[in-house]
């Protein structure tokens, strides 16, 4: 026996036997065709539409499309609304959020499918639902227009709650999923040193989601900025409005298709910066 292997089998005396060799999987292996050609074909799906739109750019009009009053009026509308609704979003699915997580009550698994439901409900008819609800006629909306004068169709707050309507499910979900990883003996640990639910929630369960939160929040932003079935059947199409960038990009397809074009590139920035910013979370290798 060589010095190193007594070497190595002193090490492996003194560590409780051989270390098993690591074994590296997919490395170095072929890929196999029939698996190939469809993931190949279906990146080429994703990427030829992305592809295009920077191809077709009209690159050398941009700055002056980008900087005409319409582009920032819409631009600035929509960034005003997505927030706003962002922020109502945290402000309610937060809570409810909890309320998934960690109390146990009857129906529980059916409320959780309701919230979920405006991620597989068409837009168009989420507009229309809120407009049977909240409209001048509509359910709740004639209680509001007859005592408080408040009336929601066809105004900028009709974007926020048609925007919020359908982001506040992603903040949700993402809530609820971080709230489920937290350990919740930190929270029992605090009640029974005298702290209240809510100051244990406000004190030691919310510092914990914070990430939770911040990706939920970013998600639906992002879902706020992009809306459009709902909103433009909820508020319309009133330029300064109501008018939101996926809305200016329809209204300008019809009649100016570079403008249409100029548009989808700053809602493709958007997108890309809320993939970079998400990046760490969902997007890193473990």
């Amino acid at each position: 026996m060589s010095p190193h292997d007594k070497s190595a089998a002193v090490a492996d005396t003194l560590t409780g036997g051989p270390r098993p060799r690591r074994v590296r999987t997919g490395a170095g292996r072929g890929v196999p065709l029939p698996l190939l050609v469809p993931a190949l074909a279906g990146l080429a799906f994703l990427l030829l539409p992305l592809i295009a739109l920077l191809v077709r750019a009209p690159w050398s009009s941009l700055p002056e499309q980008l900087t005409s009053a319409e582009v920032w009026q819409a631009l600035r509308l929509s960034l005003v609304c997505a927030t706003a609704a962002t922020a109502l979003s945290l402000v309610v699915g937060v809570p409810l959020a909890w309320l998934l997580a960690r109390t146990d009550f009857p129906g529980r698994g059916l409320v959780r499918a309701l919230v979920t439901l405006p991620l597989v409900l068409p837009p168009v008819v989420g507009g229309v639902a809120l407009l049977l609800a909240l409209g001048r006629n509509g359910v709740v909306g004639q209680w509001l227009d007859s005592w408080f004068g408040i009336t929601l169709p066809f105004t900028t707050a009709g974007v926020i709650v048609a925007e919020t309507f359908v982001a506040m499910p992603f903040l949700v979900i993402s809530v609820e999923g971080t709230l489920r990883a937290a350990d919740p003996r930190y929270e029992e640990a605090a009640t029974t040193l005298g702290a209240s639910r809510f100051t244990a929630f406000r004190r030691v369960t919310l510092p914990l989601i914070m990430p939770g939160i911040a990706a939920g929040s970013v998600l639906a932003w992002a879902r706020a900025l992009g809306e459009f079935g709902a909103t433009i059947t909820f508020a319309g199409n009133f330029p300064g409005r109501t008018q939101t960038m996926p809305l200016a990009v329809y209204l300008a397809l019809q009649n100016d298709p570079a403008a249409a074009i100029a548009l989808s590139l700053v809602l493709l920035a958007v997108s890309i910066a809320v993939l970079a910013g998400l990046r760490d979370r969902w997007m890193t290798a473990s």
